[in-house]
């Protein structure tokens, strides 16, 4: 009898022991700096926000959180690096949407990544609306006088993010829907668009508020356009596209925290809670007020389902709106 207990408790042991050395090597995580990849220039309204909770999230997590801007390609350069990158929870994406709900369809062919096979998408820490805004000294103060002026002057300017950015598709719809011509500029992050459009270098931009909150209340730079349904409580004197005349153009950002697919789901998991946890922090909310943003809401299951669905909804505007990244 004793030994076959004996044996009986030794297989237990072997059978348990995968479990308990995964615990074992997952437990001291994180043991070293955290490489946060936001996949624009710093500056940005995507870059405002990352920071924001890099810095909150390192003082829970016990170890840095060292932010990487790598921008470029319509966010995709960047969310390709973290695709690629070990699956051991050192490497996490800022998630934006124009890299899911554009970039991936806007440049199938050149990416060897998906959108929702590819990752781990844990944490959707920000939601807003995009605003169009004008240099502060321009004639036009809503979407319907831009499209009059555009078709007086084919070819007027207005820059964005980036070719592919959710911001560069908005703009092509208005174009569409309003039927006139304009020239996109791209740059490399919203936040120089932002000051050369202050600067008069172009005359609008469209980008999403967090970046140019501080501009737009001292009024050195005009909000004309607002990508919501409705006006924003901040921002009251803002029209919407919806009132100008183009409902077609209500589009809401989004940006989460993503990890390679293959990382451990316990890691996943404590990542998700940490990050919930800051959202609730008042002070992060109060900041996110500041800003104009909405705090994230999603995560873990809930949060993967909605990038699929976010896809899958834009994938069919993407191919209809005709924007190429040549």
């Amino acid at each position: 009898m004793t030994t076959r207990r004996t044996l009986l408790a030794g297989a237990a042991s072997l059978l348990a022991a995968p479990a308990f050395a995964q615990s074992q090597n997952l437990a001291p995580w994180p043991n070293r700096p955290i490489r946060l990849v936001i996949p624009f220039a710093p500056g940005g309204s995507t870059d405002v926000i990352g920071r924001l909770l890099s810095d909150q999230l390192s003082q829970r997590l016990g170890q840095p959180i060292v932010v990487d801007n790598r921008g470029g390609a319509g966010a995709t350069l960047g969310t390709g690096l973290v695709a690629d990158a070990p699956a051991d929870g050192y490497t996490v994406l800022l998630s934006p949407v124009s890299a899911f709900n554009v970039g991936a369809t806007l440049y199938r062919g050149r990416i060897n990544w998906d959108p929702v096979r590819s990752f781990a998408h844990v944490a959707m820490i920000q939601r807003g609306y995009y605003a169009l805004m004008a240099n502060a000294r321009s004639p036009f103060a809503n979407p319907a006088e831009l499209a009059a002026e555009a078709k007086r002057r084919p070819g007027l300017n207005y820059a964005t993010s980036g070719v592919g950015s959710l911001p560069h598709l908005v703009m092509l719809r208005f174009c569409q829907i309003a039927g006139i011509e304009m020239q996109h500029i791209p740059y490399r992050g919203g936040m120089q668009a932002v000051q050369d459009t202050i600067n008069g270098t172009v005359p609008v931009t469209l980008d999403g508020i967090a970046a140019s909150v501080g501009f737009l209340r001292q009024g050195q730079i005009r909000g004309i356009g607002l990508t919501g349904p409705a006006r924003h409580p901040d921002f009251p004197d803002m029209p919407t596209f919806v009132e100008a005349g183009f409902p077609q153009l209500v589009a809401e950002g989004w940006a989460g925290f993503s990890f390679p697919a293959a990382t451990p789901r316990p890691i996943q998991q404590r990542f998700a809670d940490e990050t919930k946890a800051v959202l609730a922090l008042p002070a992060v909310q109060a900041r996110y007020r500041e800003l104009a943003q909405d705090v994230g809401d999603r995560f873990m299951d809930e949060f993967q389902a909605f990038v699929a669905q976010e896809v899958e909804t834009w994938r069919p505007l993407v191919i209809a709106s005709g924007a190429t990244v040549d």
